[in-house]
């Protein structure tokens, strides 16, 4: 009998290796094929790489976003405020929903407000969606 386990990710598959031959040690009655120091170290390295695969997942979506909307530079929508801090207003519209950043008009909005903006700008490389607030 043979364990096996396994991810769907890409991301996931240097994990799945470990997992199986942990498994198959385990089976075998073998010693481990890894010292505690080396999983900890192994995980820690398995979760930098994961982060930095969903930072990339993040950017593309993002940039996929505002190259949807680069054609309509002017169009109103309906939108939900996300987020408000000192670092800046951000707005989901609905239809398509893509959030980005309300740059006029932000004062007095605030987490959950509906808002209607005006898309004014976006930047496909960096992933960026300006909004500004329309009565």
């Amino acid at each position: 009998m043979r364990g096996y386990t396994h991810s769907t990710a890409p991301n996931r598959r240097f994990p799945d290796l470990v997992i199986q031959r942990l498994v198959k040690a385990a089976l075998a009655g073998a010693p481990a094929p890894y010292t505690a120091g080396e999983l900890a170290e192994l995980a820690a390295h398995c979760t930098k790489q994961e982060d930095a695969a969903n930072k990339v997942e993040r950017q593309v979506a993002k940039s996929a976003a505002a190259m949807l909307f680069s054609s309509r530079i002017g169009a109103r929508f309906e939108g939900i405020v996300t987020g408000a801090a000192d670092k800046g207003t951000w707005v989901r519209v609905l239809d398509p929903p893509v959030e980005g950043r309300v740059v006029e008009g932000a004062a007095g909005l605030d987490v959950g407000d509906r808002a209607r903006v005006q898309l004014v700008r976006t930047d496909v490389e960096r992933g960026f969606i300006d909004f500004r607030r329309v009565s």
